[in-house]
Formats: structure tokens, sequence, C-alpha cells
């Protein structure tokens, strides 16, 4: 029980603070709308600078606020002022309230208060209370009337209406006049509120003791003190007139429209007298009356018809009273009253007046944000001043109705200056007249930028060509982004952003000029090196935060012919160093001279580092020793026979190929090859061994030198060898020393295969059975001492019937210089065999020497005999021995020369 009204009395605290909470927001929205209207009261005729009101305090505004939001006042004509220190509200000119409201009851002043930051609209509204400040007047200073002597006691004569320009208490009040025996004044008021005096005849008059009165009329205000104001009646009085003019009417009534023509008949009043003669005749005419009325109004003296003299204007007076006296030949006087309303036309186009505006408007301004106050009015009255605003134009922005006839135009979508900067909306206003008047007032919206834009290239991918070998600092390609956003936000700058240019490390291929875009080369590029690339290139604006945005630049770099074609086969011949160094000779190539026309040869084989047309290789025979047997392929390199080879053709055959690019320029290399017409390698050995034709005429110099060399050494050799002789003969039963047992490992060339490094690379589309020389050993420059010669066998060591005696004086002198192999020994023991001299013949003895060294290159002279050749060679030379010796010599003993030729020679 005590939980539940525990629970109960925590529900009924709940709902009670509840309830608070709604009053209390239901007040603060009270007071926020009292607060949309200040008012004041002040008296008229107050001095400048005097103080109306707080309006800052009353407007909810602090001191502190004040230079912040920018009080001002947004009235068309400056009555007062606010003083920006205070914010209090103070009289910037005199006001006089007659001036301003006229005969209104009420007078007060209307305008707005504008406050920024956020923008809002205040409407004070200043109440002008009246000051007796106005005496009241007579239309005219004095009166004239002339009363018949038989005019009864009781008549009534209306003397005319003072004027009071102040209202209220302080309006007129009443009139008085001057003691006197015959008259009294009376006040009347008439339908619209104005009070006239009326002189009542009180007794007879009798001219002939007083012919004429001079009477005082005074009008008194209600004011305290109250002011006064006078005017003289002149009386005169006259023979009987017993019948006064009768209008038809005390009042008349007529409405005009306020485009009535100027010279319109108004309205025709008339009157009647029941008198004869001149006291029955009647003329028209009007009474005392504002001058602003007699300038409109004209009546006719003899018919009493009212014409329209000026164009009315309602805005300016909406009616007239007209007072029209009919006075008779004997002058009595009847009056009546025409009252014209003006009728209201729609001749008054709605004004619009800006009050405010911004400046410009951040393209990311929310929606409903306010950017100008306009004020419209319409002068006319009823429908035709009843006004609808609307915009006029293409734009986010919309007008909202405020009170007051104030609008507020406001952005009713988002902004986006790259699609417009300004936009330009005409503010149409339009009554309800018929037919409608409209006006209209032309608004600019600035839009101010935001960095709401990336920058975009051109192009997401550009692709740039460049032929190789350019100059460094040469224009690449020129990329292009742009920013629709204006200002710094639309300033582009250009960087690298990475890309396959340049590795880790290493120098890029291209730069970026920042402002331009320009891509340049940073240095020469090679397509044989690098044939693409790839680099980004980012964009990035000079908004705050920087936007950007990366293109993608690929760079193909075009080939030029800048390599000549490179010949792999045949090998290029070696140079004169090489040849003189000892280098092998060139290859060759065997033909049968059995050879059909067609036989292929050989096959020019040749690469060019270009790509394209610039790598299009075609041959040519541009030189042969019998230029009609040999054809090549322009397109394939093969060389093959034009016709069958004949008895008449030389064994040596020299080509020279050359082979060309389809560049522009084209670039070239030759190719030599040597060609032996011969049926099988035995029969072209012996032109193998003999110099090339076209080194005869580049050693003719040197081969006298030579021959006078090798007779002083022929001439040394015989006395050597006789010595030699005598002291084998002598040792010959006591067996050769150890020492010359070694000498013949060193007579064969340790020199490897003679094939090219890329022979069996698959590089050749065909094979073949070639013969070439192994290629020299490579010495390296900086090796001392140098390595000592290769020997070379002799051919009298290739028969056979040379023993190991007769070559101990020639292989003493290197047999200590050179290292002995591993078979030495046994090459040794294999020349201690035999002791005796022969007939060059192959013994067994010999060829066990030439088995054993089969494995090893074998070289006869300047020329290497393929390992798979020196068998055939063996056995041929064996034939020829045991046949008996029969073209040995000429074979074989007579290139010996040639063949103990030492390579350094």
């Amino acid at each position: 029980m005590e939980v539940r009204s525990a629970a109960q009395g925590w529900a009924g605290a709940g709902r009670v603070a509840l309830l608070a909470a709604l009053l209390l927001l239901l007040l603060c929205v009270w007071c926020r709308a009292a607060a949309e209207r200040v008012r004041y009261a002040i008296a008229e005729e107050l001095g400048r600078g005097s103080l109306v009101g707080p309006l800052a305090r009353d407007l909810g505004l602090s001191a502190d606020e004040l230079p912040a939001r920018k009080l001002r006042l947004s009235e068309e004509k400056q009555y007062f002022t606010v003083n920006e220190e205070n914010g209090n509200l103070y009289v910037n000119e005199r006001l006089d309230r007659e001036e301003m409201c006229g005969d209104s009851a009420t007078c007060s002043v209307s305008f707005e208060a504008l406050v920024h930051n956020p923008l809002n609209v205040f409407h004070v509204e200043v109440s002008i209370e009246d000051v007796n400040d106005n005496t009241p007047r007579f239309l005219q200073d004095s009166f004239q009337l002339e009363i018949n002597e038989f005019t009864s006691p009781g008549a009534r004569f209306a003397v005319g209406v003072a004027e009071d320009a102040d209202v209220g208490r302080n309006s007129l009040q009443g009139y008085e006049l001057e003691t006197n025996g015959y008259f009294t004044v009376e006040v009347k008021e008439s339908q619209d509120g104005s009070k006239f005096a009326e002189l009542v005849l009180r007794r007879a008059l009798d001219r002939e003791s007083e012919p004429s009165l001079r009477l005082t009329l005074t009008a008194l205000d209600g004011g305290d003190p109250p002011r006064t104001g006078t005017a003289q009646l002149w009386i005169n009085v006259t023979d009987a007139n017993d019948n006064p003019p009768v209008f038809a009417q005390d009042r008349y009534r007529v409405s005009l429209r306020e485009d009535t023509p100027a010279g319109s008949t108004v309205l025709n009043v008339t009157a009647s007298d029941a008198d004869a003669g001149t006291n029955a005749r009647i003329t028209y005419g009007f009474g005392k009356m504002p001058a602003k009325v007699l300038q409109k109004f004209v009546v006719d003296a003899e018919r009493g018809i009212i014409t329209l003299q000026e164009a009315l204007d309602f805005e300016d007076t909406r009616s007239y009273v007209l007072l029209v006296e009919g006075k008779d030949g004997g002058g009595l006087v009847a009056h009546c009253k025409v009252e014209v309303e003006v009728l209201d036309v729609n001749d008054n186009a709605p004004e619009v007046t800006l009050t405010s505006m911004s400046s410009s408007v951040p393209e990311d301004a929310p929606a409903g944000t306010v950017v100008a106050l306009l004020k419209v009015r319409d002068r006319d009255s009823g429908e035709n001043g009843q006004v609808s605003c609307e915009l006029s134009g293409e734009a986010p922005l919309s007008i909202v109705a405020s009170s007051g006839g104030s609008y507020k135009v406001v952005t009713s979508g988002a902004l986006d200056r790259e699609q417009a900067s300004e936009h330009r909306v005409s503010v149409v206003a339009r009554d309800r007249g018929r037919p409608a008047l409209r006006s209209s007032r032309e608004l600019v919206l600035e839009v101010s930028d935001v960095n709401d834009n990336a920058p975009v290239f051109e192009e997401a991918a550009y692709s740039a060509y460049v032929a190789e070998n350019n100059a460094a600092g040469a224009l690449v390609l020129r990329v292009q982004a742009r920013d629709a956003d204006a200002g710094a936000n639309g300033r582009v700058s250009y960087w690298l952003a990475g890309g396959s240019a340049g590795a880790a490390g290493a120098a890029p291929l291209v730069s970026v000029e920042a402002r331009s875009g320009a891509l340049y080369a940073q240095r020469s590029l090679d397509y044989e090196q690098c044939r693409e690339f790839t680099v980004a290139v980012r964009a990035q604006d000079g908004g705050s935060p920087a936007r950007s945005s990366t293109a993608t630049v690929r760079v193909f770099v075009l080939d030029r012919n800048d390599n000549a074609p490179r010949v792999l086969w045949p090998a290029p011949a070696a140079g004169p160093g090489e040849a003189a160094g000892g280098a092998a000779a060139a290859p060759f190539e065997v033909v049968p001279r059995s050879a059909e026309a067609g036989y292929l040869v050989a096959k020019v084989v040749a690469v060019d580092a270009d790509a394209g047309r610039n790598a299009w290789l075609s041959y040519e025979l541009v030189q042969a020793s019998e230029p009609a047997l040999f054809r090549v392929g322009l397109h394939s390199g093969e060389v093959r026979t034009a016709r069958a080879v004949g008895e008449r053709d030389a064994a040596k055959q020299r080509l020279v190929a050359v082979v060309k690019d389809h560049g522009q320029p084209a670039l070239s290399a030759t190719a030599t090859l040597h060609v032996v017409l011969a049926e099988s390698l035995q029969e072209a050995l012996p032109e193998l061994s003999e110099r090339p034709a076209g080194a005869e005429a580049a050693a003719a110099a040197a081969e006298l030198q030579f021959y006078l060399v090798l007779a002083l050494a022929l001439l040394s050799a015989l006395l050597v060898l006789s010595v030699a002789l005598a002291v084998l003969a002598r040792l010959r039963r006591a067996g050769p020393p150890a020492v010359l047992r070694c000498l013949g490992a060193q007579r064969f060339s340790l020199a490897g295969a003679a094939f090219p490094a890329d022979f069996c690379e698959g590089t050749l589309p065909y094979s073949y059975n070639l013969c070439v020389p192994p290629p020299a050993r490579a010495v390296p420059e900086a090796a001392w001492p140098p390595p000592p010669p290769v020997p070379i066998l002799s051919a009298e060591e290739l028969l056979g019937g040379d023993s190991c005696e007769k070559q101990s004086s020639n292989s003493s002198a290197v047999a200590g210089e050179l290292p002995a192999e591993p078979d030495a020994s046994q090459v040794c023991k294999t020349c201690s065999a035999g002791r005796r001299l022969r007939a060059p013949l192959l013994t067994e003895r010999s060829e066990r020497k030439l088995g054993a060294l089969q494995p090893r290159p074998l070289r006869i002279g300047s020329l290497a005999v393929p390992v798979a050749e020196q068998s055939a060679i063996v056995r041929a030379v064996r034939r020829r021995a045991e046949g008996g010796g029969k073209g040995l010599t000429r074979a074989i003993g007579s290139r010996v020369p040639e063949l103990h030729r030492e390579p350094e020679r």
C-alpha cells in the first residue's frame, strides 16, 4: 500500500511538472508574439532628439549585442532614428499630427526595425497624440447678412463653420455671440461631425430703429487653456421679403469616379421662391468653402448646375461637401449641402520597396536563408489595394509574406555557383483591380564560391608518343584539368603522383610543370631499354581543404633506326691486331664440286636491336670470287649455288654479303663467308692451309722479313741438327734422358672447340656441319708475365717417323717453362719406345701418339681441325704411307714450313 501511494505521488508530481512546462512554453510563445510589434505613444511637436522609448531593450537586445546585430530602421521617411550605442529610439524631426494625419481621429507612424546576424524584422508603431496647438479659425474674417425686417422671431441663419485642425477635446467645441438684444447663437452638428453656428432671431427687427448690427462671433475649442477664433457679423436689415427661396432638398448626395474627366456635370440643384418679381429671382452660388474645393467645382449661377473643373484623386480626397446658396431678389438666402463621394478607380500600381538585400550568399547556404526584405503597398482601396506578390524567373528562391505588407525572399533549394554565379529574379506585385495593375522590382543575388568541385582532367588516361634519342627537356605532353570553382578554389597545380616512370631512388623519366601541366622528358629515352612507361599526374586546387584528382599518362617510346644489323653467323673476321696476336682464322664452308644449282651453302644470320621497319632485314651479295656461282636469299639470308659447280671454278671462294635494314636512313653490316669447293675435308686441307687471298696484300711486307728470319733459322736448325745427330748417335745405346721424354706433351694446342657461344641456343633456323677455328684465349692486359705460347704439332711429328730425340733440341727451351699435363708421363713413355729415324712413314708408335691426342682440337698451321675429322686425317695419312709414301710429301710435306709457323708470328 505504501509503495502504491508513493508511485501515485510521483505520477502526480510528474503531471504537475509537465503542466508547468507547457504553461511556460505558451508564455514564451505569447511573449515572442507580443514582441513582434512594439508600440509607443508621444505627443506631437516634440523637438528633434526627444526620447521615444528604449527600443533595443524592448526588442530583447543587450547593449553588447548592438554592434553585431546592427539595429536600424527601414521606414521610408525617417521620422525617427535609433542610437547605435544604447539602442534608444529618438525623434528625428518635428512631428505635426495635423500635417501627417489631417483630421483623422487617430494618428500613428509604423515602421520596421531590422536586426542582423541572424536577420529579423520587428514592427514598431508610434502613436502621435494631439496637442492643442491650433486655434479655431473661420473661413473668412467677416460675414454679411441681410435680414428683412419682417423676419419672424425664431428664424435661423447659418453664418459659417470654423475649422480647428486639432482633434478630440482640442477640436472645435462651440460658438459664442456677442451680447445683443436680437440674436443668439446655437451650435449645430452635421452628420459628418462638423459643428457650425446658426443665428436665432429672438425678437423682430426694426429697420427704423437699428438698420444694421455689428456682432462678434467667437469659436472655442476644448483645450486647457482653450483657444478661440473670432469673425465679424455685419447684419443689414432690409425691407420685407417674406418668402425666402427653398431648395428641393436640404442635402444632395452624388458619387463620382476619380477618373471622371474635367468638365463633367456633377449635379443640378434647384430652389424655388413663392414671391414674385425680383424677390422670386434666385441666383446660385457656393457658400464659404476651402479653396481646394472651390478649385475642383463650379456652379452655374442661373441654372444651378455644378460642374467638375479638375480631375479627382481618391488617394488625395475621398469626399467633398459643397455648400450651395440660393438667393432671391429680395436678399433672402437658402442653403443646401451637396455631398460628393469620390469612387476609387484602380489607377495606382503596387509599389515595391527593397528594404534590405544580402550582397552575396554562399552556395552551401541551407534552404530557407533570408536574402532580401521587401515592402509592398498600393494606394488604392478595397480590392484595388489588395496586392499579391510572386517571383518571376528560374531561380531557387521563393517569397514569403509577412505582416504589414512585408515580404521575405528566401532560398528554396540548394545553390550551385558553377551552374549560376548569380540569380536574377523579378518580384512581381499585382493587385486585384479590374483591370489588374502590376509592378516589378528586379533582384540580383550573387552566389559566392565554396570549394565543392575537384579538378577534372580532360581525359582520364592520356597517351603520348616520343621518339627515342630525344633531347633532355623535350616536351612530351600537356595535360589540363579544369576546376569549376573560382578564385583560389579553381587554381589548379600539377604534381607527379607515381607510376612506372622510374624505380625507387632513381631519377624520374619525366617531370611536370606545376602551373601549365606540361610534361618534359628528364633525359634521353632509349627504345631498346624502355619501350613504354606510365606516370600518374595529380591535379590539386588551391582551396581549403584542397581537392584533387589523378590522371594516368602512358608514354610510348618510338623506335628510331639507331642500331645497325649485327651478324651472328658467320662470325666477323678478326681485325689486324687480333690476327697479329694469334687469333683464329675465319670459318669456312665446304661445298662439293658435284653440287647442283640451289645447293644450300650457308645461312647468314643477323639481328637488329630496333623494331618495326627498322628491324626488317634484307640480304644482298655484293662481292664474290665467282659472282654467277652464288646467290643469297633477299629475306632468308640463305646462300645457295646459282648454278652447278664447274671444274674451272677456283677451289677457294670468298663471298661478301651486306645486311640492310629498312630504316630511314638504312643501316647495314657485312658478312664474309669463305667457301672451299672440295668433295671432302681431306681434299680441302691443302687449300685451307693457304693464306687468305685478302691477307696476301696486307702481309707482303712482312713475308720478306719472315723469309730472312726463316733462312737464318734454318741455318741455325741445321747446325743444331748436326750436333744433335752426333749426340744422339752416341747416346742411342744409352737411351734418351728423362727430360726429353716429356717434351711431346706440350706440342698440341690446348684450345677448346671452335663454335660460337650461342650456337646451341636455337637462334639458327637450320643446323650445319661447320669447320671453324677455335677462339683465341683472352689474355688480361694486367697479367704479367704473359702466358707462354702453346706449341703446335709439326708435320714430321704427325707422320710418326720422328722420334723424341729429334725434338729434344727444339723443345728443351720450353720444357722447363711450361708445366707438364697429367698425361705427360704416358706421352714420354710412348716417345721412348723407338729410337730410330726413318722415312716419313706412319709407325705404330706415332699412330698411338695421334690416337692419344684425338680428344683435343688439332691445329695444322693456322687452321683448326675438328675432333671428328682427326681420325679421318690419320687414316688418310696411313693409307698414303702404306702405299709407299707416294703423294705424302706433296700432300703434307710441302706444307711443313707453314705448319711449323707459330701463331705469334
